[in-house]
């Protein structure tokens, strides 16, 4: 069974009410006093230090000597209380034992809700390989470089679940949203291969043109552009004998207003292209493709 959710079994109400009261005071602690925990919890000093032994253990926290003693949430301690909500509401009942994915920025797990559908599970790890880079590169960073990794990796799994949300609605071809917590996203499980590792395609053509109308929602009906696109975060998923490509990682998205928007439709478009006329042979005029998905033409053919 994977760590996160063999963790999640040892932990009892009061490591819970422990870990909140050390995220809470985080944005006003480095190293949140053992002092403040034992008075916000309003638990006995023997129970906080017990928890607290355990918590850090488990790396759930890190622990702070020295002139006094502190605490500070890990990436795994905010694992377990966004688990323990989407657990306690009914959206998640079991977390797979390995993961479909690690990437530089978000673990991916499948799992399982109370009603046995299978799920994605997805936990930002924003600021993980550098917290630097995320507020150089991240629009929604660029103009908070003092918050913490904490603030930022709530922030990702917000703005992707919204997105998702908002573009669901209007019939683009992206994972059904479920619920999120915290930095953790659960999304319908797709049954789907990446496009880069998808070797013979049914009907390329087809495949494209769906993956442009959803660029082509985001923009016109959503007013968004990915601004990451690559074959990387395709999902083609054969339904009905039909390839549908599913558009996935959302959280760096730009809404349509940003100065830089454009350019980033720009690129992402012309990724895309490149990608279909190098493998598949499809090959198509990127500034009629940019003006169809701006909703400036109909059609591009």
């Amino acid at each position: 069974m994977a760590i996160i959710a063999l963790t999640y079994k040892k932990l009892v109400d009061r490591d819970f009410k422990i870990l909140r009261v050390i995220e809470r005071e985080m944005p006003r602690y480095e190293y949140v006093p053992i002092e403040v925990i034992e008075r916000l919890s309003k638990l006995p000093s023997t129970h906080v230090q017990a928890s607290l032994y355990k918590l850090n253990r488990l790396k759930l926290v890190k622990r702070r000597g020295g002139d006094y003693i502190g605490y500070r949430l890990t990436y795994l301690g905010l694992d377990m209380l966004a688990l323990n909500v989407l657990v306690e509401k009914g959206f998640l009942k079991t977390l797979s034992s390995t993961t479909l994915g690690v990437g530089k920025e978000s673990d991916v797990y499948t799992g399982e809700t109370p009603t046995g559908e299978l799920v994605i599970v997805k936990f930002h790890r924003v600021g993980r390989t550098s917290f630097q880079r995320v507020v150089l590169a991240r629009a929604y960073a660029a103009d908070k470089p003092k918050i913490s990794w904490l603030y930022f990796a709530k922030l990702a799994g917000e703005r992707e679940y919204r997105a998702l949300e908002e573009l669901y609605k209007v019939g683009a071809l992206v994972p059904k949203p479920i619920a999120y917590n915290r930095h953790v996203v659960v999304v319908k499980y797709v049954e789907g291969i990446e496009l880069y590792r998808y070797k013979n395609p049914i009907d390329p053509e087809a495949m494209l043109d769906k993956i442009l109308d959803t660029i082509r929602k985001a923009y016109v009906d959503v007013g968004i552009v990915h601004g990451d696109l690559s074959e990387y975060n395709v999902l083609v998923s054969i339904e009905g004998g039909e390839e549908k490509p599913y558009i996935i990682d959302w959280p760096q998205y730009v809404e349509k207003d940003y100065p830089a928007a454009e350019q980033l439709l720009r690129r992402d478009v012309e990724y895309i292209l490149r990608f279909f006329a190098k493998y598949y042979g499809v090959k198509l005029d990127v500034e009629k493709v940019l003006k169809f998905v701006k909703g400036e033409l109909e059609s591009y053919k």
